[in-house]
């Protein structure tokens, strides 16, 4: 006899609405410049999460922005649950559209308001564990800063900093580093 695993099911299904998020994104916003995938390997329980998020909204990660001010800088914050700088964003709301999520992501983490231009990057993150897999989206929209002066009021209590950096500064604990400068040059 074999036993049916729920969470192949959830999985199937996680995928099902990555690809509707995909297509909507592209219909709206063109590809973006860059697209990459990426992998992570995941516990079971951070598998279950992770898809059951890509199952309400297409994203494991939410949507995030690649803001940038005059001078070519771009703004990075400090995120305390990975260790990392990353990209500000974070999760979708169930009435909210992918670009909203990440403009309201913006100002919260970092108190700023920008210019939104479209996608930036599309990318496709392909969750795995013990021989399952699923996948979402990741959209990184791109942004020219309104206001500048950071200030941290993050509401989750994830983020202890944002600052401003030239892409050939940006530290090396950064979040996918690489292709955040190269992202960073396309834009600017």
């Amino acid at each position: 006899m074999t036993t049916v695993d729920g969470l192949w099911y959830l999985a199937d299904e996680a995928s099902q609405h990555a690809e509707r998020a995909y297509h909507t994104l592209t219909e709206a916003h063109g590809e973006g410049t860059l697209q990459r995938t990426y992998e992570r390997h995941v516990s079971r329980g951070r598998f279950r999460t992770l898809a059951r998020r890509i199952q309400r909204t297409g994203t494991p990660y939410g949507a995030h922005t690649l803001v940038t001010r005059a001078d070519g800088r771009v703004l990075l914050v400090r995120h305390e649950g990975v260790d990392l700088w990353v990209l500000p964003g974070g999760g979708v709301g169930p009435s909210e559209t992918f670009s909203e999520a990440a403009e309201r992501e913006l100002h919260e983490e970092a108190g700023i308001t920008a210019d939104y231009d479209g996608l930036a990057m599309l990318n496709r993150v392909e969750v795995r564990c013990q021989g399952r897999q699923t996948w979402g989206v990741l959209p990184v929209f791109g942004a020219k800063a309104s206001t500048v002066d950071l200030s941290v009021a993050d509401p989750d209590g994830e983020i202890s900093a944002a600052r401003w950096f030239a892409p050939e500064q940006f530290p090396e604990d950064t979040r996918d580093r690489d292709d955040l400068v190269a992202a960073a040059r396309a834009v600017s």
